[in-house]
């Protein structure tokens, strides 16, 4: 997938050609305890993405966390709790490669380390920051990650644009915002259901919205029934994980056009 992110401004300098980062047994043993397996190279690759992201922290903000054993688990796991339903998603899909959006990707979580043990997805990291776009470039060179490009527009622009618009099977995102902000950002971007168009054709689903969430992710879900009304959309179910919770939206419907609103109008005033 060609990067299709623009610099704006002059050039920064990230670290390069950096040592992958051993992971520490304690996050060795959460893998193994929720069922992720690593092939051979994985895990360096993780490691050194992470030493990519700690590293490029020194030149731009892209995470409060420093420690490197939290980081593994704050990040690269928390992370990785998502993969059992991208490969839910990947067994429905076949022999097809699945499309990911990871909106407001920042610092590349969770769309890198997804996209390094499930190297059968293509992704799109959605960040209008360009600082933090410039990064997710370097970090795609960096891995060689052919799959994996950059847009760096607002989300609103981008799901206003044909070929973003209802053309992904996964759209995941963290620190977003509250699910009646989230939602209207990430629900656009998400595929459509197909209707049976011959008597022996099967439908299709909709596209799944992946949000990590943490403790108060059912009182979020409460204030946002409305939104999620409004945007065709239906929550599946909640899935408890050891750094917090991933709720699953569906969408049922076509969004209205009128979604996302104009940029900033989701925060500012969330659908009621």
């Amino acid at each position: 997938m060609s990067e299709t992110y623009r610099p704006r401004t002059g050039p920064i300098v990230f670290p390069g050609g950096l040592t992958a980062l051993e992971p520490p047994a304690k996050f060795i043993k959460q893998c193994a305890d929720y069922g992720i397996t690593f092939e051979a190279d994985e895990l360096k690759k993780l490691g050194h993405y992470l030493a990519l992201l700690l590293a490029g922290n020194d030149v731009i903000n892209l995470t409060a966390i420093r420690d490197v054993d939290v980081a593994w688990e704050k990040h690269i796991f928390d992370a990785l709790t998502l993969l059992p339903l991208v490969q839910q998603a990947q067994h429905a899909a076949g022999n097809r490669r699945i499309t990911l959006a990871d909106v407001g990707s920042g610092g590349g979580v969770p769309g890198i380390p997804l996209v390094i043990v499930a190297p059968r997805i293509n992704v799109t990291l959605i960040e209008s920051t360009n600082k933090k776009g410039r990064f997710l470039l370097h970090v795609i060179g960096e891995l060689v990650l052919p799959n994996v490009r950059v847009l760096g527009e607002r989300v609103e622009t981008v799901s206003h644009n044909p070929h973003h618009r209802e053309h992904y099977d996964l759209v995941t995102a963290r620190a977003l915002g509250r699910i009646a902000v989230s939602s209207e950002l990430t629900v656009p971007l998400a595929k459509a259901p197909s209707e049976a168009k011959t008597p022996d054709a099967t439908p299709t689903p909709g596209g799944n919205i992946l949000l990590i969430k943490g403790e108060k992710a059912e009182e979020e879900l409460a204030d946002a029934k409305q939104a999620l009304h409004l945007l065709h959309t239906a929550h599946v179910t909640t899935v408890d994980t050891p750094t917090g919770k991933i709720v699953v939206l569906e969408k049922q419907r076509r969004t209205p056009r009128v979604y996302p609103r104009r940029a900033g109008d989701a925060a500012r005033s969330p659908l009621k």
